[in-house]
Formats: C-alpha cells, sequence, structure tokens
C-alpha cells in the first residue's frame, strides 16, 4: 500500500447523526479541515427507526443543537416525527458538513508513526484525529429464545415498528417497559389492540407537576448540568434505563397500573419459553411499586427545591396506586393467548468492531474522560452520559463537540508550533 496516495484529513468524524454534525460545525467554525463519514445518510436513524407516532419526550426548548436552537411556536411542546425531521433537515443545511453518505467504515487503527488509517468502502483515508460520533446504538437485541418460538409469530424489533397494521391481526406481546417499550405498547392500546407487556425494571417519571414540565423543574435544579463524575452512580448511571413518559398529545404520564385497568395484561419480566409457554418473573408488583418510587422521589426533590427557593406553586402530591396485581402468574399459555405478534424494546448493544485501539474495558465499552480517551487523537461523541444526561441528546451534544473541537484545536495548535520550531 502506498500511504502517499491515500486522502489524509486533519480530522474524520465516523457517523452523520447530530453529534457528528455538532462536531462538523464547530470545526467549520474553527477552519479545521475535516471529513464526515456515514454509511447510510445523515441523521437517517430518525427516519429509519422510529414509529409513525413517535415524538420528542423532552420539550422543544430543550432541542439546542449548535447554531440551531429550536425557534418554533411550541417551545414547551413534543416535535412529531416529521417536525423532527425538518428540524434536523435545517440544521444539516447550515452546517453544510463536508459530508460522504453511504460509506462504511470497517476499520480504524493506529499508524505507528501516528495518527489513524481509515479502511472504508470507499478506500481507505488517514486522519491525525478521529471522533467516533457513530452512538451507541448499533444491533438490535433479540434473546436467542426468539429462535424457538412460533413460526407463525411475527416478530420486530422496536427499531422496526411503524404501526400498529404493520403487524397481523391479534393480540401483540411488547417485552420490555424502557421509553420505546411503553410508548409503542401505548401506541398499540390506543390503536384498540390486546397488548400483552412484559415490564422491565424502568423507572418512571411525571410529566407535568406543581404546575410545571418536569423536566423544567429539573433544568432549574441543575440536573441537566451534572457532570457523570458528580452523579450518585457515577459511571454506572450509563447502564440506567430511561424514564418512560410521553410527549403524545401534548405530553402526559405513562401509568401502566391504568393500562390494566383498561385491558392490558402486565406481567413480569420475560424469562423464557418452554415450547409451549411464555415463562416470566413473578416480579411485577416489585416492578411497579420501584417506578412509582422513582416517580414520587423526583416528585419529592422538585417539593424540596420549591421549598427551599420560597417558588409560589400549587400544592404537592403523591402518586397512589390506582390498580395492582391481583397475582403474580409466571406462565402464559402462547396459543390460548392470541399472541400473533412480538414487539422486541430491550434496547441496542453498542459495536465498535471496526475501532482497533485498545480504549476499551473488559465489557467492551469505550473508556473516555468527556469523550477524550488514552489513545492520542481517538475520542468518542454522542454516548449516553459521556458527561451530562443530555450528551446523547440535541440539548447537550453541542457542548460536548465543542470541548472536543477545542481539545483538537489545542493540539493541532501545538503541532504546528512543534513544526515550526
Amino acid at each position: 500500500m502506498n500511504e502517499n496516495r491515500i486522502e489524509h484529513h486533519p480530522v474524520v468524524i465516523v457517523g452523520g447523526g447530530q453529534a457528528g454534525l455538532s462536531a462538523s460545525y464547530h470545526l467549520r467554525q474553527r477552519g479545521i479541515v475535516h471529513l464526515v463519514l456515514e454509511k447510510n445518510r445523515a441523521m437517517h436513524a430518525w427516519e429509519s427507526q422510529r414509529w409513525d407516532n413517535f415524538c420528542l419526550v423532552t420539550p422543544n426548548w430543550q432541542c439546542d443543537l449548535p447554531g440551531h436552537p429550536y425557534d418554533g411556536p411550541e417551545p414547551d411542546g413534543f416535535m412529531k416525527k416529521d417536525e423532527i425531521r425538518a428540524y434536523l433537515a435545517g440544521f444539516r443545511a447550515k452546517v453544510d458538513p463536508p459530508i460522504r453518505e453511504g460509506v462504511s467504515v470497517r476499520r480504524v487503527a493506529p499508524r505507528a508513526e501516528g495518527g489513524f488509517l481509515i479502511s472504508t468502502s470507499a478506500g481507505d483515508f488517514s486522519a491525525d484525529h478521529v471522533i467516533a460520533a457513530s452512538g451507541g446504538y448499533h444491533e438490535p437485541i433479540i434473546p436467542r429464545m426468539a429462535e424457538r418460538l412460533p413460526a407463525s409469530i411475527a416478530q420486530i424489533h422496536s427499531a422496526e415498528y411503524r404501526n400498529a397494521d404493520q403487524l397481523p391481526p391479534g393480540a401483540v406481546l411488547v417485552v420490555g417497559s424502557g421509553q420505546s417499550g411503553a410508548q409503542i405498547a401505548e401506541d398499540l392500546h390506543l390503536a384498540g389492540r390486546k397488548v400483552h407487556l412484559a415490564v422491565g425494571d424502568a423507572p418512571r417519571c411525571a410529566r407535568v407537576y406543581r404546575g410545571r414540565d418536569v423536566v423544567t423543574w429539573l433544568a432549574d435544579m441543575g440536573y441537566y448540568d451534572m457532570p457523570v463524575e458528580k452523579h450518585p452512580l457515577r459511571e454506572g448511571v450509563r447502564d440506567n434505563t430511561n424514564h418512560y413518559v410521553t410527549g403524545r398529545d401534548g405530553g402526559r404520564d405513562i401509568d401502566l397500573r391504568k393500562f390494566a385497568l383498561e385491558g392490558m395484561e402486565l406481567y413480569g419480566v420475560l424469562r423464557d419459553f418452554d415450547g409451549g409457554s411464555l415463562l416470566f418473573e413473578e416480579n411485577l408488583r416489585q416492578a411497579l411499586d420501584d417506578a412509582d418510587r422513582t416517580y414520587n422521589g423526583i416528585n419529592a426533590a422538585i417539593d424540596k427545591h420549591i421549598t427551599d427557593n420560597a417558588i409560589t406553586a400549587p400544592p404537592p402530591s403523591v402518586y397512589t396506586p390506582v390498580w395492582d396485581p391481583p397475582a403474580e402468574r409466571g406462565t402464559l399459555d402462547l396459543a390460548g393467548s392470541g399472541i400473533t405478534a412480538i414487539v422486541w424494546c430491550i434496547g441496542f448493544r453498542p459495536d465498535f468492531r471496526w475501532l482497533d485501539a485498545p480504549v476499551f474495558n473488559g465489557a467492551g465499552h469505550p473508556q473516555h474522560r468527556r469523550g477524550v480517551t488514552a489513545r492520542e487523537g481517538l475520542y468518542f461523541l454522542g454516548l449516553p452520559w459521556l458527561h451530562t444526561w443530555g450528551s446523547g441528546r440535541f440539548g447537550s451534544v453541542g457542548r460536548d463537540a465543542a470541548f472536543l473541537v477545542d481539545h483538537i484545536a489545542a493540539r493541532l495548535a501545538r503541532a504546528g508550533q512543534d513544526s515550526a520550531a
């Protein structure tokens, strides 16, 4: 290989989502030459991996991509799928990134002389700095037990779900009650489908409490500016499941107990399939109680903030269960249940096999400090809790990108000084 013929860039960004384009924005502001490589289309996930009724679960005012804050008519509303796509299209137009779409990065490896060699479906590149901005949601998780389910059961992952009509007539089992699972279960429920929901350990929170959106209260309390190093769980918070709540129809709570009163069937964690029956952990009551405990705990923290700061607000309240499981159910006869489809909503696993650098821990997760790794010139951006709660979201990914670009600019300046000496 003649590396003199390899196209070189000071910075290469892998991933053309909101993280990669945020980095591109700040690099352009600094006048730093760079290239963005995206295997699909820029920000494709917002089109290809969201259901029809998808909407944000945080208020629009939190959308603050670099140079592109939300400026629509509903700052306290929740953008729907098409509105999100339009917002992101506007962001791309402002950034005007030097991007090559349809290019798959196959391997990034350090070079002995410094920098990195990047092998792609469009040939090889080299770079002094590489920003891995491909996110952490790469491979949909579907358990091996799914292989033993009858072929007559349609199975899809949450990333493939669009609407109730894409599933065959009959009842639907939704597995997982995180943000996607709870909202997809609601979507099916509102469409009149019989829903069975295998509930996990996801916490929940109120949409509105004491006259304001809970997100607004938490922002005032500084929660979204808390760095991971100061969180009580430290880096363990990165493994937490997000609270379920919805922005649908202007925003509201998601109360699984209320769904149960309306006919949704709730179970504990799906454990196995024995050839005839689905087997569940008998932990539904505990899962619901734990979610409500978190809900009330967040509200209690807001109560304290209101009291400590002498804020005038409506009176406090405590959620009390509207339904309790009459009994734990450990089994469900699949044939007798009427279930014709399963939607797996148990998340994604990261896939950084293309990144050949010693920057991962024993569990395969990137090791970094605010995106800066121990390998000189290699960075991560857009991961959940990279630095704060909003690191993987529209609210704070731009700040993380600015921090990394400042770091890169300083390194490039030092390299220039060294070469001039």
